[in-house]
């Protein structure tokens, strides 16, 4: 996945998705630099789900939309993919518990997050896989 979108300053922004067997990352960069980060993890024995657990955007590039701009584009990703979102971000489980039903009537499949998919998450991030 590679887009190129605009930020707020008009700025050149590439979001791509880094995958890195069952653990992954959409990042987007402002004219060429890192900016920030949305980590996902592929549970083992599923491959119609995607756990997305973590964003971050760098404090220098605060303020300029990044965050929402990765959000749609994770959530449009998803989308696409035909997977189920099962959001352990609070960003993203905010945006569905507002958005949940434009997410799902555009197209996006999402389940809220079991205590099975933090264990998941938490074991996952302690190993790398």
């Amino acid at each position: 996945m590679t887009q190129e979108p605009t930020n707020s300053t008009g700025a050149s922004v590439t979001v791509t998705t880094a995958p890195t067997g069952p653990l992954g990352a959409y990042v987007v960069s402002v004219d060429g630099v890192d900016a920030g980060r949305v980590d996902f993890l592929d549970p083992p024995g599923r491959t119609d789900e995607r756990i997305v657990f973590h964003t971050e955007v760098d404090e220098q590039f605060a303020g300029r939309g990044l965050a929402g701009l990765l959000l749609r584009e994770v959530l449009a990703d998803i989308s696409c993919r035909n997977l189920i979102l099962v959001p352990v971000c609070p960003l993203f489980g905010r945006h569905l518990k507002k958005h949940g039903d434009e997410y799902r009537a555009g197209g996006g499949l999402f389940r809220l997050p079991t205590p099975a998919d933090f264990a998941v998450v938490a074991r996952a991030s302690r190993t790398g896989s």
